[in-house]
């Protein structure tokens, strides 16, 4: 059976007024994807024409993909090549640097090939998917990411007391040595997580998986900022995220989703996470046979 894949919708909101969107997302005939730059923790940026590091690789992984992620290529061998090159470019301008310095980014996308419907991810971005049947199901490449980030950012708030006036507990010395930490055993053998950046081994642990399809169905695929609803604030579960996207639109959730940050949690004690306000992206996607 011959699937088309077409995006119905897509949107994409920083998480502070006027503060940088590390997020990205893209789309060809046979394929969508969505790009999530993980905050950077460096001294400084080095990327210019970007307005973080994170960005740029966040760009620049999207480009590349919606140019040639065509049904015949093996992403994993595109996610190698587009490493191995981020690397080049990042070396040439930056030098060496500390690996918590390094910019990645996670990565969700669905794509329709010769095989069928295939998931394929790094990192924390998720595919939530409702068949026509009504069976739902989720794809991430790091199911426990959620639960392992509330329980480090719960640790931070409660020596903290809060996210505070900056939205972010990155400011915070200890917070930022406990990040850098994690982050330098990000795409090293001893790490967990594996994420799009600079580090072409990456190839070798990008999640894949083919799903079976006895007739349509609808996607959102999204970076953690919107998988919260489901994963941080329990609003949603994924076909009622899915159906409330279909009936009232992305931008509708994106203001839903903001409210509880900044309104109704803006401190983190009830919910919580490093950053009041994190970077939203999803598309809405149909699969049709």
């Amino acid at each position: 059976m011959t699937f088309r894949l077409d995006v119905i919708a897509s949107l994409s909101d920083a998480g502070k007024p006027g503060r940088a969107n590390e997020d990205r997302f893209g789309a060809n005939r046979t394929a969508a994807f969505v790009l999530d730059g993980a905050t950077g923790l460096g001294d400084r940026q080095f990327m210019t024409g970007f307005e973080t590091d994170a960005a740029w690789i966040a760009d620049y992984a999207a480009q590349r993909l919606v140019l040639e992620l065509t049904p015949e290529v093996e992403v994993a061998d595109l996610v190698r090549r587009i490493s191995a090159d981020a690397r080049q470019i990042f070396d040439a301008t930056a030098g060496e640097q500390p690996r918590y310095a390094w910019p990645a980014a996670a990565l969700a996308g669905l794509r329709v090939t010769q095989a069928g419907l295939q998931f394929f991810g790094l990192g924390d971005s998720v595919v939530y998917l409702l068949h026509d049947d009504g069976r739902t199901e989720t794809f991430t490449a790091l199911p426990d990411a959620f639960v392992r980030e509330q329980a480090a950012a719960r640790a931070h708030l409660s020596r903290l007391g809060g996210i505070g006036a900056s939205g972010s507990l990155v400011g915070d010395p200890q917070t930022l040595e406990d990040l850098r930490a994690s982050r330098a055993k990000q795409n090293t053998p001893g790490g967990r997580v594996w994420s799009l950046g600079l580090v072409p081994d990456t190839a070798d642990h990008l999640a894949q998986e083919t799903i079976p399809l006895s007739g349509g169905a609808t996607a959102v695929i999204c970076s953690d900022g919107l998988a919260d609803f489901v994963s941080l604030y329990a609003i949603y579960d994924a076909g009622a995220l899915i159906r409330r996207a279909a009936t009232a639109g992305l931008g509708p959730l994106v203001a839903e989703l903001r409210h509880l940050e900044r309104a109704v949690d803006p401190d983190g004690l009830q919910y919580p996470r490093f950053k009041q306000s994190d970077d939203t992206t999803a598309m809405l996607v149909r699969v049709e046979g």
